[in-house]
């Protein structure tokens, strides 16, 4: 029989790192949603628009690639995007089967304020936080990706 009368102790949220990290990506989601909504955005369009920033046409398969997400994820979001008038497709010359994605003039006339946008909801983020821990999180969390993105 166990001391208490659950089989598991479990850890405390707060002392969870998959916890404290969704809840975190959970708060930076509805922010940035928030701060984007008024451009026709959301924060889940975020990684297409700026790989599509430096006006380079890209092919469906390299923005999946980009934002790390399956084909199909990223067809549906592509389609929002073009029902939305922010992203165009045009015929690939070097390729017949594919399309090419690029912004459409008014989404690339918001880029600026776009990018101000993203850049305020991350400053909030680092406003507790020194310059050193800042840049030790950054790199912690890009080795913890790593680590888990070895493993899928």
């Amino acid at each position: 029989m166990y001391k208490d009368s659950k089989p598991y102790k479990w850890q405390s949220r707060e002392q969870s790192l998959g916890y404290m990290v969704n809840w975190a990506a959970r708060l930076f989601a509805r922010q940035m949603d928030d701060a984007l909504r008024p451009f026709g955005l959301m924060s889940g369009q975020l990684p297409v628009f700026f790989a599509l920033a430096d006006g380079e046409p890209q092919p469906q398969r390299e923005l999946a690639r980009l934002a790390a997400v399956e084909q199909s994820t990223m067809a549906k979001t592509l389609s929002r995007m073009e029902r939305d008038g922010l992203v165009q497709r045009s015929p690939d010359p070097n390729d017949r089967r594919s399309m090419l994605i690029s912004l459409t003039s008014s989404a690339a006339k918001k880029l600026p304020d776009i990018a101000a946008a993203v850049a305020s909801i991350n400053a909030k983020s680092h406003l507790y936080l020194s310059a050193e821990d800042s840049e030790l999180l950054l790199n912690l969390l890009q080795r913890i990706i790593c680590g888990l993105a070895n493993d899928a």
